[in-house]
């Protein structure tokens, strides 16, 4: 979902509405302690690493390619250019060890962290990705909190009207983390007609016609 529809479909969507927009912050705010992922949780993003041995996801510059996509596509979409993207996190360590699906977490190691990469305009943040990542829910509660329990994704829009949009996924087969890896899936997957439809090259959303997501009830519809 982020990078992902959280990021274009839905700002645009609710932008549409405003008379004006001053900025639109998306965010995801999840619990990953259920999430099974070593190598992105312990070798991408540094949880269980003392604070400060900064892994790949925090080297400079990576913050910005990994999400900077999302950022120019937004802004090419509202009609303007970036000036400059910037980079900004804070890690928090674990007061006592603990386990959680992927592995183990050492007492000061990284259990939560924060960042945010902002697109800005004349030295004025306009567009941000803003993420809040915990391994336990009662760490850093002065950070932004989900809106349901485990995790939930937030567009908001300061304009006129402003919006603070909640998308809390969830589903049968699985938690939150389960929930939200399957809405990204989706969102490619039902893309593929468009994609394959479109001319060679690279495609963005920006490039393809709205989904309107066209059989998704055919079983449930059937008789």
């Amino acid at each position: 979902m982020d990078p992902g529809w959280i990021n274009d479909l839905l700002p645009f969507a609710i932008a549409s509405t405003c008379q004006k927009v001053e900025q639109v912050r998306c965010s995801e705010i999840a619990d990953y302690a259920s999430y099974d992922g070593g190598p992105v949780l312990f070798d991408f993003m540094g949880f269980g690493r003392p604070v400060g041995d900064l892994p790949k996801m925090f080297k400079p510059g990576m913050l910005a390619a990994s999400w900077g996509v999302s950022l120019r596509m937004m802004a090419r979409g509202f009609g303007f250019e970036l000036d400059d993207i910037t980079e900004w996190f804070e890690q928090e360590p674990a007061p006592e060890a603990f386990d959680m699906a992927a592995g183990h977490i050492p007492a000061g190691g990284v259990a939560a962290m924060r960042f945010k990469i902002c697109g800005v305009v004349a030295g004025r943040e306009v567009l941000v990705i803003d993420h809040t990542t915990r391994l336990r829910g009662d760490l850093r509660p002065d950070w932004p909190q989900p809106a349901q329990e485990g995790g939930s994704y937030r567009v908001e829009i300061t304009g006129e009207p402003s919006y603070r949009v909640d998308v809390c996924p969830s589903s049968a087969r699985g938690d939150h983390n389960y929930a939200a890896i399957a809405s990204g899936a989706g969102r490619i997957v039902n893309a593929i007609p468009d994609v394959i439809a479109a001319p060679p090259g690279l495609r963005t959303p920006l490039d393809l016609p709205f989904n309107t997501a066209r059989g998704v009830f055919a079983t449930a519809l059937a008789r």
